[in-house]
Formats: structure tokens, sequence, C-alpha cells
């Protein structure tokens, strides 16, 4: 049967715009629906108001400090939210806009509205039926709340972005990376913050001494945190929130923030009639070329729940679009993929690691902690720097780079190449550093801080 296109995406987010910009430029017929923002959570909910508001946070420190380096120091006694939100609002508009943008000049056609499976190759569009020989599921996560009492009276991560003022107190709940920045954001911009976890430490799943130098800079901050806990319920008072928490004590505030993960956004699409099944999590399963039990029906970024992130996304989407009509069959390589975390001071990581390549075999592990230059003038606390390399012993390759400290996400993306590379410690240490730089130190770290891994208790 003659279908309507050749390729429909379900979703205007990073992933779902780049795979359909360039199908249509490889000449397939190309539609894209989306029924809430173009540019997905990103654009509008994610990275890029996030990140601007991190900036702004910095800024009030860097206030702060100029007056050591001998700036007079003019610090007004109350940030002004609301200037902060039309700029980052407006930021967002624009980018949104450009990803409709792209989307017209590549030829695809828009549709700013739902879309759900009416069977494996037909949609409901906004009411209209429509067909495609291959679809592509691309509609990213949605934040989740506790299930706990009063949960309603909280917030989740989206909602940071519509607030018409800053709380002057706040209680952040989680220990991931959503929810160690917006402690820094909200604790930088003048609030109260308490920041509650349930493990004893925060980030799980990063390298364990990032962990816990993170937990010292976030207390060094003034976040007050609340480890190997849990909120039990949420209760509404006269003048705010009280949160009663697993260790039968309570915090009053007047915003609570879930930022306690993501769920993929599958439920409503329909997928049942399409013959396919989410897991318990929500998350579609996909085989190695993103295919799901359907082989015209594929599926990409948050929504398969692998690696959630907007450039591992948009690379797979790029990926797809190019097998499926450029006649190149490729994949995205989800190893050795660099991310970062942008509390202050900021976290960033590529590799495996200390625990995760000790499990493969002995390893050599390089650490090093300093006081940057700006802060032994500034005095300012929290603001020590961590480097980490994970060196294989055997091939002498780097299995993994991690720092905590300014500057970090810039420059470790640099080392991403590196290790994507397969470059080994002895690389590293014939490079010719910057001096002088934090980032010198990757290049500069000659002894070897242990062993870990099964040589390391003949060791």
């Amino acid at each position: 049967m003659p279908y309507d296109f050749d390729l429909f995406v379900i979703g205007g987010g990073s992933a779902g715009v780049r795979c359909g910009r360039i199908a249509a430029g490889h000449g397939a017929r190309v539609a894209v629906a989306e029924e809430r923002f173009w540019g997905g959570t990103c654009v509008n909910v994610g990275c890029v108001p996030k990140k601007i508001m991190v900036n702004a946070a910095e800024y009030g420190a860097w206030m702060e400090d100029a007056a050591a380096f001998g700036w007079p120091h003019h610090r007004h006694q109350h940030h002004d939210w609301a200037k902060l939100a039309a700029a980052r609002d407006a930021e967002v508009t624009r980018l949104s806009g450009i990803y409709g943008k792209l989307l017209a000049g590549a030829g695809v056609t828009s549709f700013d509205a739902r879309a759900t499976f009416l069977d494996p190759h037909t949609l409901d569009v906004g009411g209209q039926r429509v067909t495609a020989e291959r679809i592509v599921i691309a509609t990213g996560g949605t934040p989740m709340r506790l299930d706990i009492p009063g949960a309603e009276l909280g917030l989740v991560s989206d909602d940071l972005f519509t607030l018409k003022a800053l709380p002057r107190r706040a209680v952040v709940i989680g220990g991931g990376y959503i929810a160690v920045e917006f402690a820094t954001i909200l604790q930088g911009l003048g609030a109260e913050v308490d920041l509650m976890y349930r493990a004893p430490l925060p980030l799980r799943g990063f390298d364990e001494d990032i962990r816990g130098a993170a937990a010292e800079a976030l207390a060094a901050q003034g976040i007050r945190l609340n480890p190997d806990v849990r909120p039990t319920r949420i209760t509404a008072l006269p003048d705010g929130l009280m949160v009663a928490m697993s260790n039968n004590f309570m915090r009053e505030a007047d915003a609570v923030f879930f930022c306690t993960g993501r769920a993929p956004n599958t439920a409503g699409l329909g997928l049942e009639k399409a013959g396919i099944a989410p897991l318990a999590g929500g998350a579609i399963p996909v085989n190695d070329d993103h295919q799901t039990v359907q082989p015209h029906i594929y599926a990409l970024g948050d929504v398969i729940d692998r690696v959630n992130l907007t450039p591992m996304a948009t690379a797979v989407g790029h990926a797809l679009a190019d097998t499926l009509f450029g006649s190149n069959p490729r994949r995205a390589s989800y190893d050795n993929v660099a991310t970062a975390v942008f509390m202050s001071p900021p976290i960033a990581t590529v590799g495996l690691t200390e625990t995760e390549a000790a499990a493969r075999g002995p390893v050599d592990v390089y650490v090093t902690r300093f006081t940057p230059m700006r802060h032994t003038i500034s005095k300012r606390e929290g603001r020590k720097t961590l480097m980490k390399l994970v060196v294989c012993q055997a091939t002498q390759k780097v299995l993994g780079a991690h720092m905590l400290g300014e500057d970090a996400a810039e420059i470790m993306q640099g080392i991403g190449i590196a290790i994507g590379m397969g470059a080994t410690k002895q690389d590293f240490d014939r490079t010719i550093g910057i001096h002088p730089t934090a980032a010198e130190e990757f290049v500069t770290l000659r002894t070897r801080t242990r062993v870990a891994g099964v040589a390391a208790a003949a060791q």
C-alpha cells in the first residue's frame, strides 16, 4: 500500500528533529509531530534554561570573590529573579523556534499535535489519520514524584522554570545530577536549601572519589545535606510546607522539589495497538539498531532509557537516518560518552569509574586534589578541584577520567577525544601542559595513588 510518509517521527526533541531533518535531506518524505514544545526537554525545561540559571548563581559568588582581587564589592542585596526569568525564557523561545525552522528548511512536514498509534503503520495525529512506512518514537521522558502523602504539594524539576519568585527555603529531594544542580542553583541565588537523598553520598553511579568530593563541596556552600533518609510526608502549613523524613526529623520549606528521576514518556501512545509492550518502568525495548519488536518502528533517546543525554540522542537519530535513507548503515557508540553535572563546582567524567574498571582487572589510579589559583586568593570554601585517571595496568590505556572543579566540562570534552581514541597514560605524560591551568594536571599526574582490582591485594 502507498503510505503518506516514508518516515514519521513522534516527538520534536533532539533525537526526533535530527532524525527527521537528516532523513529528509536524504530524500525521504518525513513528518514530525510534537504536542508540547519543539526542542524537547533539553531546550525548554532542561539543559539550556538550567545552564543559564547555573551561570546566574555563579555570578553572585564571583562578585563576592572580586573584592579579594581589589574590585569594589557591589553585589545587590537581593537577586532579581524576574529579570533572569525574562532573559532565560527569551533564549528558550529563540532556540525552540530554531528547531521548527530547521525542519521546515529541510522540507519536513510538522504537526503541532499529539500522535498516537491506531495500528503498526497508522497514527492519529491531532484527529487526522496518517500512515507511514517507518515510524520513530522519540517522546523523551517526564519527571516523577515520589508516592508519598502530600506529594501533590511538591514541584517537579520542570516547575523551576515557571516559578514567579525564588523560594526563601527549599527542600530538594533526590541525589542525582538534577537534584545537586538544583540545590546549588537555588542556594547560589539566595535560598536556604536542604538536599535529601537515600544513599550515604549523592550521585549514585559516579566515581566514588567524585561523590565524596561533591558532598564536601555542597556542604561547604551551606547546603544542608540529609543523607540516608527519604521523605515520608509533605504537609501544608499556613506559611509554607513541612517535610517529614524517615529519620523522624522535619524540615520547613516554601517549596519542595522532587528531583527523583524521569520516566520514559510512553503513556497514552497506544503502543498496544502497534504490538509493542513497554518494560515495567515504561521504557521501550529495542535491539542494537533501535528497532522495536516491530522492525519498522524504532525508538530513540530517553524513551529507551539507555544513555539519557541530549548529544547521545542526537547522534543516534542522525545515525538512524543515515542507515535508513542515506545508504550509510552505521551506529552511534554508547561507549566512552562524556558527561557533566553542572552543580557548583561542576563535575565532568568520561569512561569507566574506578569500581567499574577494577572489576575488569588491575588498574592504576591517579588522584590529585588542589585549590585552584583563583581561590588561593578568594579564600572561598568548597572550591577544591579533584582530578582522577583510571589506567589499565596491562595496556596502560586510560579507561576513565573524572573531575570536580571549575571548567570541568570544558576540559573533559578534549579528554573524551583522547580516551575514545585509546590514549595511554604515556600519551598523557608526553603531552605538554598549558601553564598555569587546572587542565595541565591531567598531563602531569606522575605518582600513582593506588592500585585497584585483582592486583590490589597482592601489591
